[in-house]
Parts: C-alpha cells; structure tokens; sequence
C-alpha cells in the first residue's frame, strides 16, 4: 500500500514572518521553514502566497525556483487563488522528484484550475465545495463527481486529483466530525485519493489541546482510508501517529526504529 503523504503547511502568508519575507523577498526565513520541514519529514512543500493580486506571477516564480533550487527539486504545492500566478509557477517548476500539486480547485469559481492541471498533466487539490461548507454528504460527493468527471473529460489520471471533503473545525462543528469521516471513506471505496487542511479541525483550540485533536482526528482519518494530508510536520507528536498509522495499515513494515525512519 501507498504511505500517506505529508504536504508541509509552514510556508503561508498569513505568518508574519513569512509574509514580510515575501514582500521583500527575502529567502531566509523561506529556506528556513522549507528545511525544517523536509527534515521533519515532509514529501512536498505547500507555497501559500495568499491572493497575490498584484505580483503573483512573479512571486511564485520566485519562490519555486528558491525552494526547488535549494532542496534537491522537491516535490512542491502551489497555493493561491490567482491562477495567472499558478501557471506562472508551473512554467518553471522542475518535476525530477514529483508532479507539481495545485492548491487548488472546486465545484465553483476555481473549476477551471482543473483544466490548468491537465494542461500542464499537474495533480490538482479538488474542494468538494462549490460556495461554501457542503450542507451535508450528498452535496459533498455531487461536487467530488462533479470534480472527477471534469477531469476525466480532460485525459487526467484520477489518481492526480486529491479531493478535498473540508476538515471542519471541532469548536462549533463538532456534530459535523463524522460526517467527514464518512465522506474520506466513501471517496476511498471510490478508488479516489484524498487530502485535507488538517489544522482546520482545532482551529480556535487551546495551544496544548490542538495536538490532541488533530492526531486523533487524523488517526481516523487514516483508518477511514485518507490518503495525505496538509499539515505541520513540525509537530512531532502529529509525525509519531501518522508513522504508527501506516505500520498499522501496513503501509510501512514494522521494525523497532520505525519511528525513527
């Protein structure tokens, strides 16, 4: 079976530090994030500029030349709502270790970024939303067939679309927690993969709960069939429950250091 597969969340925008260096440009605290995270264990690097309306070509060709260029052309997820700046950065992005992943697609506004990955044969991230949460998982699994076809109808490989049900947070959506689980299972009975912002479920948590929540969540997940996962791979406790998850599931064979691989 495939091991689960880690996207590093680390590089976003909304950190100040991180979005003073995108304004100025500066590559320290980039590369600096960008290693703790592989050295924590992450398959790709999210690059978030947020909406980059007025330089995001720009930037985000910055940016996946900087990280690329410094760390072995690791496998990267370009992430912003300005598709100008997405395919900017798939012009340049050096796919040696991995396809590129787009972040990302819906049933609404951002269907076309579906038609931006099989142009440039680019995995892409499908929001089973259209506006807003899905009601209910009727709705969900309508636009994650609506996301599918599309796809489909354009040559891609089902495999190289990641979907999306929302992880909800759990401080105001706890009554919502299963219904998520339920809808990974049924995308995975569907021989789809899938993938989520896992931070989103302690959202709005006490800093030492927050942990707690997303392991446990995401240990269900993994037993439900999720696939990977947007997160913090700094998070060593996080890092323990998915290795433990994937010897469990088989993913990985058993050995007393496994933690350690």
């Amino acid at each position: 079976m495939e091991r689960f597969m880690i996207i590093g969340e680390r590089i976003h925008c909304i950190s100040p530090s991180i979005r003073k260096a995108l304004e100025e440009k500066n590559p320290e605290p980039i590369l600096k994030r960008a290693k703790e995270q592989i050295d924590a264990g992450a398959h790709y690097i999210d690059f978030n500029i947020g909406p980059a309306e007025r330089n995001g070509e720009e930037l985000m060709t910055w940016g996946v030349k900087l990280i690329q260029e410094n760390f072995n052309n690791i496998p990267m997820a370009l992430d912003t709502a300005n598709k100008k700046a997405i395919e900017a950065g798939l012009k340049v992005y050096n796919r040696e270790n991995g396809k590129p992943i787009i972040n990302s697609a819906d049933a609404g506004p951002r269907f076309d970024l579906i038609d931006l990955a099989a142009e440039y044969d680019a995995m892409v991230i499908g929001l089973c939303a259209k506006e807003g949460i899905p009601r209910d998982n009727d709705e969900r699994m309508a636009y994650c067939t609506q996301i599918l076809e599309r796809g489909m109808e354009l040559g891609m490989d089902p495999e190289d679309i990641l979907f999306d049900p929302l992880c909800l947070v759990i401080k105001g959506m706890q009554d919502k927690q299963m219904e998520v689980l339920e809808a990974i299972r049924m995308m995975t009975e569907m021989g789809l993969r899938t993938t989520g912002g896992l931070s989103n479920i302690s959202n709005g948590a006490p800093k030492d709960i927050r942990p707690i929540l997303d392991s446990a969540f995401l240990s269900m997940a993994m037993a439900n069939g999720f696939s990977s996962a947007i997160i913090n791979p700094c998070d060593k406790e996080l890092m323990k429950a998915i290795k433990s998850c994937d010897v469990i599931k088989g993913n990985i064979l058993y050995a007393d250091s496994y933690l350690e691989l």
